[in-house]
């Protein structure tokens, strides 16, 4: 075990884990943030999606001892009261249906619109295809990111 000093959502945290302990289960067990989920630990189907420096990561694959200086941003640290406009887009074209990988799709969908503020339909596919949606809301998130580029 090693102590680990990490930002996460502009608080900082000491945990005491193993050095390959994924960032993923230092947030759901050690600091109680369990919006981050996870799904497949092998960094194939995005539900773990967090942001590392304003860029979009696996959970599941990024280990603490590689996030030692970096700025960690979970779902709950994206905004407050859930006014981020990925979130209000989510909302307002109603995108969940089980809802399970959609904190990992918005934080995807914010990570590439801070990058691309005006994207085309086929880089919008692009950036999200590695975010699976078992319940095949697909056509929905990408109306939403599409309704989040316009409202930001």
């Amino acid at each position: 075990m090693s102590q680990f000093n990490i930002n996460v959502n502009g608080k900082l945290y000491t945990v005491d884990v193993d050095n390959d302990t994924p960032i993923l289960w230092v947030l759901r067990d050690h600091l109680n943030l369990v919006g981050t989920k996870f799904g497949c630990g092998i960094g194939q189907c995005g539900a773990c999606t967090i942001h590392l420096n304003g860029s979009a990561a696996r959970g599941c694959l990024t280990k603490i001892s590689d996030v030692h200086d970096k700025k960690i941003t979970t779902i709950e640290g994206l905004s407050e009261d859930g006014s981020h406009p990925v979130q209000l887009a989510w909302k307002e074209i109603d995108v969940p249906q089980c809802g399970y990988c959609q904190a990992g799709q918005i934080m995807t969908a914010s990570a590439f619109l801070e990058q691309n503020t005006n994207p085309s339909t086929e880089e919008i596919r692009e950036a999200m295809h590695g975010n699976i949606c078992r319940c095949a809301s697909y056509n929905r998130i990408e109306k939403a990111v599409v309704t989040a580029a316009k409202n930001s």
